[in-house]
């Protein structure tokens, strides 16, 4: 495995964790529309603390190619994360997940028509690999019951989340660096968040020295937490692995992510191990290993 591939399994693990750290968040009185301007806040401070250290001219950007990161971060990022909350809300959290995963296809075919990207024999395989096992792994494999609101959130969720692909490859291809990318995104996420609900409620429970029952942490260490391990260190990770690899390919490996989540509510939250949901595992990481066999780099098409 590269170290390209690694990096986005490496994300998808992360961002695994994301209901783990709002769950915390909801403890505190945060909500999902809370959790979405504190994550992205955070982030962005941390990706122009790294870049301002490291090397401040990836500040600069160009104003023509401005749209690339109002894209990534408004379109994609505030977009993607509002529908899903959305959906949940009008369904069961399985039924959303799984109309997330439609990510993958998007991309794919966004990227076949926008970049030239191959359709490979291969790809589709994996495809279907990892959707069928997050099926399998979100416990919807025997039918889901949705609204037709719930429906367009849904899919509106997995759209956003796979127009971060296609955005940051635009970006990509414009010469910006994956800190660059993630930084600007995040902010207007962030901004954009705010802009929508009013932040002042998640402000007035970060000063609170109040812990809820069985709480050790203040609120505003959660707040960090959820930042940088579901939103800094994922997106830092996987718009790496973007430099290089195929867009379709690194969305089949991000799928990881569902099998993360169902792993830790399994091993935290002490929820049940089905034999759907074990075969679900093997399936998206029986794809992730197919993308990654040697004979993928010279399949014929």
């Amino acid at each position: 495995m590269n170290r390209y591939a690694a990096a986005v399994l490496g994300g998808g693990f992360c961002w695994g964790f994301m209901g783990f750290f709002t769950r915390h968040l909801a403890k505190y009185g945060i909500d999902s529309d809370g959790a979405i301007v504190v994550r992205c806040a955070v982030a962005a401070v941390c990706f122009g603390l790294l870049m301002l250290l490291t090397d401040p001219g990836k500040f600069k950007i160009k104003i023509k190619d401005i749209w690339c990161f109002l894209g990534s971060g408004l379109l994609s990022l505030l977009f993607f994360t509002f529908c899903y909350f959305r959906a949940i809300d009008m369904m069961s959290l399985s039924s959303a997940a799984i109309l997330l995963y439609i990510a993958p296809t998007v991309v794919m075919l966004l990227s076949a028509v926008l970049f030239r990207e191959k359709i490979t024999k291969l790809k589709i395989i994996a495809l279907i690999l990892a959707f069928a096992g997050c099926a399998l792994v979100s416990g919807v494999a025997g039918g889901m019951t949705v609204t037709g609101k719930g429906l367009l959130f849904g899919i509106g969720s997995g759209v956003g989340y796979a127009l971060y692909t296609i955005f940051s490859r635009y970006s990509l291809e414009r010469g910006y660096s994956s800190l660059t990318i993630n930084f600007y995104s995040c902010l207007f996420a962030a901004v954009g968040a705010a802009v929508i609900w009013n932040p002042s409620p998640v402000i007035d429970v970060i000063k609170s020295s109040t812990l809820p029952e069985g709480q050790t942490l203040p609120a505003w260490a959660w707040c960090i937490m959820i930042g940088v391990f579901s939103c800094f260190i994922p997106y830092l990770l996987y718009t790496y692995g973007l430099t290089g690899l195929e867009n379709g390919k690194a969305s089949v490996l991000a799928s990881v992510e569902p099998v993360v989540a169902s792993l830790v509510g399994i091993l935290y939250y002490h929820e049940e191990m089905t034999p759907a949901s074990a075969l679900g595992v093997i399936l998206v990481l029986s794809a992730v290993l197919l993308l990654n066999c040697r004979f993928a780099k010279h399949e014929k098409t």
